[in-house]
């Protein structure tokens, strides 16, 4: 009797701790790991949907945590972009986001970063250094990807001419780089399809605009362009509307509204989305995990490709694309 009043009154008590709520014994820790951390932000350069997305999305994840974020801008200038890493070397930020130009400026600083104690993580073009975390498109098997594409659509089996051209970025970055091995792997396969053009554009919609319209009065009955930047290929775009001729133009970017309404106008044919919101998600969470494990800067290597999405007017929905404050 007297062991069944003791656990009765045990099943009260505890049913009154629950009734009023008990406290995550995890929670304080959670919180503790961001207080008084810095993240510092290298683009290169802010301005534009990538950047601008990346910045606002890892803002918004962070900072209600106690995380301060700064943004050091280099206005696609190399040099300051490496002149603004080496001070944040000094400066010692808990972590480093970089948004490389090429694969080889930056290594060396990166490499440096890390043995000062910071983490490094970077975002959608990498360096040949690898650092803790890389976030960003698996650029080989995109360019795989879309070279299977652009042998499907021009292929002469299914219709087309075989001609194809590619308008790169810059030669050396590695959304270029990458993406070409990709490309020319899977076009190895297929000797029905000719390149007749490879040039590189350096992210400038008006180079873009002019090697297109130089390409397709050389070779009038180009089937396709594979271009590397919607924000670059609205020159290209412009280039084969002028031309009167039907040239499939596929691109690719981070999603931003501005790519749905390219795949609407008839501007692109196709854009590879790789999302940016999503993106900002993954570092925002990877730079958590960093935080609270606190293992040694340098000592993890962690890649995380971003899921890609081929669209059309045809599949686009409501939702296919993100839009930042300025275009809400």
């Amino acid at each position: 009797m007297k062991t069944c009043m003791i656990a009765a009154t045990f099943a009260l008590s505890a049913g009154a701790v629950l009734a009023q709520g008990i406290d995550d014994p995890t929670r304080a820790e959670y919180f503790e790991a961001f207080k008084g951390k810095t993240v510092a932000y290298v683009p290169v350069a802010m301005g534009f949907d990538l950047t601008e997305g990346w910045a606002a999305g890892l803002k918004e994840a962070l900072e209600p945590l106690g995380v301060k974020f700064e943004i050091r801008d280099p206005n696609w200038s190399t040099d300051a972009g490496a002149q603004a890493i080496t001070s944040l070397i000094s400066e010692k930020p808990d972590v480093l986001v970089v948004h490389n130009p090429d694969v080889q400026s930056y290594a060396r600083l990166l490499k440096k970063a890390e043995e000062a104690g910071i983490y490094v993580v970077q975002v959608n073009m990498r360096s040949s250094y690898s650092t803790d975390a890389f976030i960003g498109a698996d650029y080989v098997g995109m360019g795989g990807q879309i070279a299977e594409r652009l042998v499907e659509i021009c292929s002469p089996a299914n219709g087309g001419s075989g001609k194809i051209a590619v308008t790169q970025g810059v030669l050396t970055a590695a959304a270029s780089a990458y993406q070409m091995k990709g490309i020319m792997d899977v076009l190895a396969e297929h000797p029905e399809i000719e390149l007749v053009s490879n040039q590189a554009a350096d992210w400038d919609a008006t180079k873009a605009r002019n090697i297109a319209a130089t390409v397709i009065q050389q070779h009038p009955d180009l089937c396709a362009i594979a271009g590397f930047w919607d924000v670059m290929d609205v020159g290209t775009g412009a280039a084969i509307k002028e031309s009167g001729k039907d040239v499939y133009l596929i691109t690719q970017g981070g999603g931003n509204q501005s790519a749905c309404d390219g795949l609407e106008n008839g501007t692109y044919s196709e854009v590879v989305v790789y999302n940016v919101p999503g993106q900002a998600r993954d570092m925002a969470n990877m730079i958590k995990q960093m935080l609270q494990l606190k293992a040694e800067p340098g000592s993890m290597k962690t890649t995380l490709f971003t899921q890609l999405e081929f669209l059309t007017k045809d599949n686009m929905q409501p939702g296919s694309c993100w839009k930042m404050p300025s275009q809400q």
